[in-house]
């Protein structure tokens, strides 16, 4: 294969199959996302993409902050939509 061989660009455009689930933890800890961005050290804007599973990426020690905060594993943050139709 040469190095130059990519995903077709369809796959990008069917979007992600990764949900987050901030918003849940958030309602069950009593927290706004504001004070969370506060704590953690992120701008609410940043911290909203990730919300609303526009994100494309998380760093590891943004993921772990969340997690500290609220008291959390990934996975309970985190979750994977295997087809259509499936929450």
């Amino acid at each position: 294969m040469a190095a130059t061989d990519e995903a077709p660009a369809a796959d990008a455009a069917e979007g992600t199959r990764i949900v987050v689930k901030l918003d849940d933890l958030l309602h069950a800890r009593r927290m706004t996302l504001t004070e969370l961005a506060e704590r953690i050290g992120i701008t609410l804007a940043n911290l909203s993409i990730l919300k609303t599973g526009k994100a494309k990426a998380i760093r590891f020690s943004t993921l772990e902050a969340i997690c500290r905060e609220l008291d959390c594993q990934p996975g309970d943050l985190l979750g994977y939509r295997a087809g259509e139709g499936v929450a």
